[in-house]
């Protein structure tokens, strides 16, 4: 059986205390992983400025040239992982082994990761704002004839990893090219990415000391967050609630994304009903980019039927499907919860499930797998419960609110797809805070620019400006 080990600052560790993660499908035990308690990771955490004094040590431009190198090793390479040697298609089959992501999404995932290593440098120019990045070296500079000086909040990151999608592990990898050393706690059931990231970046010249990776429980969990300089944490609601007042802690959970139709467009709602299909269904609706509401001010009742015949379309297929859609739940006691859960709120007055008559049961088996089918709620009103609800699998919420009322009525909304032309109307979207990404037109809400700011901003988590002033002459 497979041994993943902690990594305490580069090195390998085998704990006493072994989690096993089973295959998704066989249930059998598929991926033995030591573990960090709180003990340790507390106690490892008292030295902190070692790895970030050595990272210090390089330039932001040969972190990025590592980057850069590091990009087709964790895309084609053949890689250590807890002292054997892992091909890029182990890591396909191992991940979708103890995740249940079909191949085909896992290998469009690693072409994600691979574009922001390969684009570090992009990536931080839209980051800093094209920030001259040398000025990280000497801590001050001058831009446009302004001096300014950047210092670090923190000594580290510590990062709280999520279990849904590979993808996700883009957010953090800037923060290496940003001279920040990283603690990461794996998610439970797919250490697969960040280890593999972790050795590329090894193998492309990163000094192993800027790396911790402690598969941990909520308490170890808790000592990276608490004990870190910076956080990052992924989870549900109830796992980010708890670290809500932090400032030190970048939340990462739902994103109740939605497309919204402006009056001027929602008569030829027909035309973007691709984009609609895309933002819901891409990457097995398991993202918070993906759509989980649509917003018109009329025609809903047409919209959530034809969403409704195209996503009945959409069934199981085995792991190694090219044309696979969605996934299965590693968990089949988390796929009956949240089923449970939707028809809950089904019970409620006002919304009915479109996709039941087309589709049959929503919760399905397929070898020996536990699917959630893609489901389509069509809601009478905004203030129903399931009017704003996100799920990990292809569901969403079709809603009819008057364009006067948006974004206000939408809630805190990660990405919102304006398909919109109204000036007025979009500068009443540009002017909310309570919309994190913004697209104008038949962009689907899935498609991710990585020089811009996912939620919030890395590099302002990671960095302040301080004022500066110097009499002496620049250097």
């Amino acid at each position: 059986m497979i041994h993943i080990p902690v990594l305490r600052r580069g090195v390998p560790y085998r704990s006493v205390e072994i989690a096993r993660t089973v295959h998704h499908r066989t249930r059998e035990p598929f991926v033995e992983i030591s573990q960090a308690n709180s003990g340790l990771i507390r106690r490892d955490l008292l030295d902190q400025e070692t790895a970030a004094r050595n990272l210090a040590q390089f330039k932001v431009a040969d972190l990025i040239a590592i980057c850069r190198r590091a990009a087709p090793l964790f895309l084609e390479g053949t890689l250590p992982l807890g002292g054997q040697p892992q091909t890029p298609q182990q890591y396909v089959e191992q991940l979708s082994a103890t995740t249940g992501m079909p191949h085909v999404m896992v290998r469009r995932n690693m072409q994600k990761i691979h574009g922001v290593m390969a684009e570090m440098e992009s990536v931080l120019t839209g980051l800093t704002r094209n920030l001259d990045l040398g000025i990280l070296d000497t801590g001050h500079g001058s831009v446009e004839g302004h001096a300014v000086s950047y210092f670090p909040r923190g000594r580290s990151l510590g990062v709280v990893l999520p279990n849904n999608s590979p993808g996700v592990h883009s957010l953090w990898i800037p923060a290496f090219a940003l001279k920040t050393p990283l603690i990461l706690k794996p998610g439970s059931a797919e250490p697969w990415t960040p280890y593999r990231i972790v050795a590329a970046l090894v193998e492309a010249g990163a000094p192993p000391e800027a790396f911790s990776l402690y598969p941990a429980d909520h308490a170890g969990a808790g000592e990276i967050l608490r004990n870190t300089g910076r956080g990052m944490l992924f989870g549900d609601v109830s796992a980010t609630r708890a670290w809500g007042g932090d400032p030190r802690i970048e939340l990462h959970g739902p994103g109740y994304s939605k497309v919204v139709l402006g009056e001027d467009c929602a008569d030829d709602w027909e035309k973007f009903l691709d984009v609609m299909v895309e933002s819901i269904v891409a990457n097995g609706g398991r993202s918070c980019v993906n759509a989980s509401g649509v917003w018109t001010p009329r025609h809903g009742d047409a919209i959530a039927a034809a969403l409704a015949e195209r996503l009945a379309r959409i069934q199981p297929k085995p792991a190694d499907d090219e044309t696979a859609a969605i996934a299965p739940f590693a968990d089949p006691s988390v796929a009956r919860r949240i089923s449970a859960m939707i028809d809950g709120g089904l019970d409620e007055p006002g919304a009915s499930d479109l996709s039941a008559p087309l589709r049959g049961e929503r919760l399905v088996e397929f070898q020996g797998c536990s699917y959630l089918l893609p489901t389509v709620v069509r809601c009478a009103s905004p203030d129903h419960g399931m009017a704003n609800r996100e799920f990990l699998f292809p569901f969403v919420s079709v809603v009819e609110a008057p364009q006067a009322a948006m974004p206000e009525v939408l809630g805190p909304t990660l990405v919102v797809t304006a398909l919109s032309a109204d000036r007025a109307f979009q500068a009443k979207l540009l002017a909310s805070p309570l919309v994190g990404r913004l697209n104008f037109g038949p962009i689907p809400t899935i498609r991710i620019s990585w020089d811009q700011p996912h939620e919030g901003n890395l590099f302002d988590h990671l960095y302040a400006r301080r004022a500066f002033q110097s009499a002496y002459a620049a250097d």
